[in-house]
């Protein structure tokens, strides 16, 4: 290690963050920290999407120097959990301050064995190195549980490592002995001994530079999920390496429009032959389908039982099955707008309403018997399309206190509730 290390250490920061979250029925401000690393010389920093998010109202970015300045999110991408900030470099050259920025290297040539170092602030501990070996360069790694339920590891496989990594190193940079950033770390498997994940270096430059130019990523949806064919070729009468399986097709989505099912075998995805054999290969296929453009006529080539189909689809924008989120407190309800996502996810019949998320206590909502996993449809026998709407429903409420008629869907039946004042 040497010159390049050292520059290396000087361009990772640590970052605190407040930010508001809508829980347990209340709107609450909280606190975390993580770590980044700048990237450039006009101060972007790069970081992971579950340290900083949209809800952040205060960042602040502690440099090398120990100097703490401001900073502001300039884009954020759930999918591979990644976020970029930019310091504000106006304050930075008000207090002569500098910082250096990290050069990338290529993850595509990283190999099992190769020692690599996690830096970061593990437990608030800032500038903390901590050294291993990538352990697999080409992991899949889906978070089902996701940041806040956002989903995460769709359209990307990852780094894992050896290297220690504990709260407080995610954003922070994996690098090889030159100082490359080779990975930006993310995660790692709680109680079990030296299982980290980073995402590889070449998504997050990818990333990172569709957030600096637009803010967010822009993917295409088919509403299909796979499944790696291994060991079920047989049942299919198919050659080895041949064909992704359908796991699961989402219902109104433009793959069940276009006649897809589940246990239907694509073959091919515009005449380019698809081998989904091994859990490896599905990603990098995901992802091929979410860069194409919104819009675009997607040709299938799909084998079902004896027959093969030529089916086409027409591209949606890739929504996720998050929606906003608010707090009504004085009902002690927390609340998240149905999204199409999440309404074709969970078979609702539209995205009408809003997903109960928290209660607090001996508020109205509690009282009422209403639950976490309720869909609320209508309030005071007005349909809730948009989370604007409900506002002004509470409102009213506010204003004037009265017992108010609650419809809401729980386990696909309907049932009535009442928020008294």
């Amino acid at each position: 290690m040497g010159r390049g290390f050292n520059r290396l250490l000087d361009a990772v920061v640590r970052i605190d963050v407040r930010e508001i979250t809508f829980a347990d029925g209340a709107q609450r401000l909280t606190g975390g920290t993580g770590s980044g690393v700048i990237i450039s010389k006009d101060g972007l920093v790069l970081t992971n999407a579950h340290v900083v998010s949209p809800q952040a109202v205060e960042v602040s970015v502690t440099l090398s120097s120990l100097e703490r300045v401001s900073a502001k999110l300039v884009g954020w991408d759930h999918w591979t959990d990644l976020a970029v900030l930019r310091l504000n470099v106006d304050e930075i050259k008000r207090r002569n301050l500098s910082f250096a920025a990290a050069d990338f290297g290529d993850s595509d040539k990283l190999f099992p064995g190769q020692t690599v170092y996690a830096v970061g602030t593990p437990y608030g501990l800032t500038r903390t190195v901590t050294r291993g070996i990538i352990s697999n360069n080409n992991r899949p790694f889906e978070d089902r549980a996701g940041i806040r339920d956002y989903e995460v590891g769709m359209f990307n496989n990852w780094l894992q490592t050896d290297a220690a990594i504990n709260p407080g190193n995610s954003g922070g940079p994996l690098v090889t002995e030159d100082g490359d950033v080779v990975g930006i770390n993310s995660r790692a498997y709680i109680g079990a001994e030296n299982l980290g994940f980073a995402i590889p270096a070449n998504v997050a430059r990818h990333v990172a530079d569709g957030l600096v130019r637009s803010g967010a990523i822009t993917r295409s949806y088919l509403g299909f999920a796979p499944q790696a064919m291994q060991d079920l070729e047989n049942f299919y009468a198919l050659a080895a390496n041949t064909g992704m399986l359908v796991k699961d097709v989402d219902q109104g989505s433009p793959a069940a429009r276009a006649g897809l099912r589940p246990s239907d075998v694509v073959l091919t995805i515009n005449d380019q032959k698809v081998d989904g054999r091994f859990p490896e290969q599905l990603s990098p296929i995901q992802n091929m389908v979410a860069s194409l453009p919104v819009g675009a006529t997607v040709k299938l080539g799909v084998k079902r039982g004896a027959q093969t189909l030529e089916l086409s689809a027409v591209t949606e924008k890739l929504e996720s099955r998050v929606g906003e989120e608010w707090a009504f407190e004085k009902w002690g309800l927390s609340v998240r707008k149905v999204s199409r996502g999440y309404a074709r996810q969970n078979q609702l019949p539209d995205e009408t309403g809003v997903l109960v998320i928290g209660v607090l206590p001996g508020y109205p909502a509690a009282q009422s018997g209403i639950a976490p996993g309720d869909v609320i449809i209508k309030v005071a026998n007005e349909p809730i399309a948009t989370l604007a709407g409900l506002k002004q429903l509470y409102t009213a409420y506010v204003d004037a206190p009265q017992p108010t008629l609650v419809e809401a869907r729980r386990n696909r039946r309907i049932a009535l509730y009442v928020f008294k004042p």
